[in-house]
């Protein structure tokens, strides 16, 4: 098949790797390239170029950037085709996405991604939904780690967004524990404390270093998450 990825991360360049090393065709487009690339995958000149005659889109941006890509890509989509809004955005954002693009007659699948993509690539679980989510699925099921759930666009993400609650409320929590460890050094005393509760240093490291990597990510999507929350009327009081 044919993809276009639409940044080119640390996700999309993990996805763009993997997909050409499995035969597909990519073109790929990102205005800061710094992760290494096959040299099959085809860097386009822009986000337009790389969507034209693909049977896949996968956008992989910034929460601040999704709408301008969807404009600046309109032109060069159709029916034929599936644009994926990867992005960890609320309901509501990925609903505006939607209604710019469907003009072009693109369907347009709301693609949430369930685990850290280092670990897995394009082995990572998603998450999908939307009007066309359940074709979506039958096309890729042999290609992605993908499950989907009834519902418009924006339900995948919502379902994320809850996960999201949990993983990074107790990431905080460990990273906070950890800090304060490291200031009486008894950094041993309360990595097993944790261990009694999570029972795995792997998952420990991953919390404390994952969070001062993507430090920047995740603050972006618990913004989400508060969102998402007080879209329902509640308050996120641990989230916030």
């Amino acid at each position: 098949m044919k993809f276009a990825i639409l940044g080119l991360g640390e996700a999309g360049s993990h996805f763009a790797n993997d997909l050409v090393s499995r035969g597909h065709q990519v073109k790929g487009w990102d205005p800061n390239l710094r992760y290494p690339l096959n040299e099959k995958v085809e860097v386009a000149q822009n986000n337009l170029e790389a969507v034209k005659e693909v049977d896949i889109v996968f956008s992989a941006n910034e929460k601040e950037a999704v709408l301008e890509i969807a404009n600046e890509v309109l032109p060069n989509l159709n029916e034929n085709q599936y644009y994926c809004e990867m992005n960890t955005i609320s309901p509501v954002l990925k609903q505006q996405v939607a209604s710019v693009l469907y003009p072009s007659g693109v369907k347009v699948i709301d693609v949430s991604i369930m685990a850290p993509v280092p670990l897995s690539g394009i082995d990572t679980p998603f998450l999908v939904s939307g009007f066309q989510a359940d074709d979506f699925y039958k096309l890729t099921k042999s290609i992605f780690n993908i499950d989907y759930k009834t519902g418009e666009i924006g339900t995948a993400a919502g379902y994320k967004l809850m996960r999201s609650i949990v993983y990074k409320g107790v990431a905080a929590v460990v990273c906070e524990a950890m800090d304060i460890a490291e200031s009486v050094n008894e950094q041993e005393y309360m990595r097993q404390q944790i261990k009694s509760i999570l029972g795995s240093d792997e998952l420990i490291d991953r919390f404390v270093t994952g969070s001062k990597k993507h430090a920047n990510r995740r603050m972006k999507e618990m913004d989400a998450v508060c969102d998402f929350i007080q879209a329902h009327h509640k308050k996120p009081i641990m989230s916030k």
